[in-house]
Formats: structure tokens, sequence, C-alpha cells
């Protein structure tokens, strides 16, 4: 039984997440559908992480167990055919070793937040940035996210939900960069680690938010990760700023 390894693209907009819900648009549920509907077989898919209701991803990477041995071209184009007109694409399909993992062989996953740093909202991008009106200083954010980089206990950035046994986490990159696009208005968070807390990345990202308009500062950001306590943490970030990247394989 041949393992395949999907690359995968989605607009997380009108879905419930990546993961498969009786009664809810997802993004699992309809990539095993066009699967079942391509091979016959009742296919399940584990991905390298699990994306929430509205967040995006550009490289989010699956496998999944077929009895056939396909093409690798032909499982991606079908998959494809029977995903339409939906916003989610595999990029790419290849065999992999049956030890493979797309969750569990993961040793680093990315994300990119975008933050839309101007009066005006957005007309063509509003489902994909956090439109935030009122000046943000894209170093000071960048100076207190550097406290948060390394092995911490990240509960105060924990969502009340997460299901994680552990809250300690090494976060090996959070950096702050306006964009080199025109008229500078993007800021963009980018972010690694082996894994995050549930809502670990929004939290950040909000708290952040706070640093760049002065009403943190770097040593505040420490003070909140030092407590532990999430009700000193900043407002959530919203989900659809967020995108799943990609991931690192050994």
């Amino acid at each position: 039984m041949p393992r395949y390894k999907l690359v995968i693209e989605y607009d997380g907009t009108p879905f419930c997440g990546w993961q498969r819900q009786s009664d809810e648009a997802t993004v699992q549920g309809a990539i095993e559908a066009a699967v079942t509907r391509f091979s016959g077989e009742d296919a399940r898919l584990t991905c390298a992480g699990r994306t929430d209701a509205g967040v995006h991803a550009i490289h989010q990477v699956a496998h999944l167990d077929l009895a056939k041995d396909w093409r690798t071209d032909t499982v991606r184009d079908a998959i494809n055919a029977h995903l339409r007109p939906q916003p989610v694409a595999v990029l790419s399909a290849e065999i992999v070793p049956p030890s493979f993992d797309a969750r569990h062989s993961a040793i680093r996953r990315h994300y990119r937040y975008r933050i839309l740093n101007r009066r005006s909202p957005a007309a063509l991008t509003r489902t994909h940035v956090w439109h935030v009106p009122w000046p943000l200083d894209p170093d000071a954010m960048h100076d207190a996210a550097q406290r948060l980089v390394g092995l911490h206990d990240f509960s105060a950035f924990r969502a009340a939900e997460c299901q994680a046994n552990s809250p300690v986490r090494t976060l090996d990159q959070l950096d702050v960069a306006r964009t080199t696009m025109a008229l500078h208005e993007e800021i963009v968070v980018t972010t690694c680690a082996r894994s995050f807390l549930h809502h670990q990345v929004r939290a950040m990202v909000g708290t952040l938010m706070l640093a760049g308009c002065g009403r943190l500062s770097g040593d505040d950001v420490a003070d909140i990760l030092a407590s532990g306590e999430k009700r000193r943490c900043g407002p959530l970030a919203p989900a659809w700023g967020l995108t799943f990247v990609g991931v690192d394989y050994a």
C-alpha cells in the first residue's frame, strides 16, 4: 500500500479549519471527498499542522495511503479535478516510505502573519490581512518579539482549549518587518518552531501589536511571558491574517 505525500495550498476563508467535521466544510473533508471520488477509497489524511477556521496555507503537507499504486501526477491532477471550484489545490504528490508521517516527522513549522498598517481598509486582500489603522512601529515590535524567542513556558499565549500536554515550546524565530512593497503599508511577522500551542502565533501577534503602538514595552512582553497569565496577553489577532507557509523534514 503506497504512501503519498501531498503539498497543498488553500484559502481558509470558506472553511471551518483543517480538521474534518461531520457538519461543517473543512479542508481535510474536501480533499478526502475528492480522493474518494477518483479512487473509490475511503482514505484519511494526516497533515503537518492543523489550521483554524479562516487560516490559509501555501505549503501544507499531508500524507495518505492508497491501496492502488497510482502515478503521482494522476493523484495530484485527479484530486484537483474533484476539488473544483473550492479554493484548495494539491501542488505536488510523491510516493514516500511508510515511515514518513506528515505530522510526526516534521522538525519545524513556519507561519507568516500579515498586518495591513494604513488608515484605509483592504479592498483586495481583506481576507488575508489584519487591518490595523493606527500607526505601528515594526522596530519596536521586532525588539519585543525577541523576548519570546527560545525555550519558554508559553501559557500566557495559549488558548484555553489547547490540548497540548505541555505549554513549553522552543520558538526558533519571531521576526517583524515592513515589506518592501510600494508605500510600505504591510507589516509581516515571520515565525517558526518545531510545534506551536493552539492560538500561540495569533496571541503573540496581538501582543506585539500593542508593543508597536507604544502600549507595551519589550520588558512588558517579557513580563507577560514570565507570568503565564493569559489575561495579560494582548488581543487575539484574527485568523485570516495567518498563513501556514512551510514545514521542514529531516
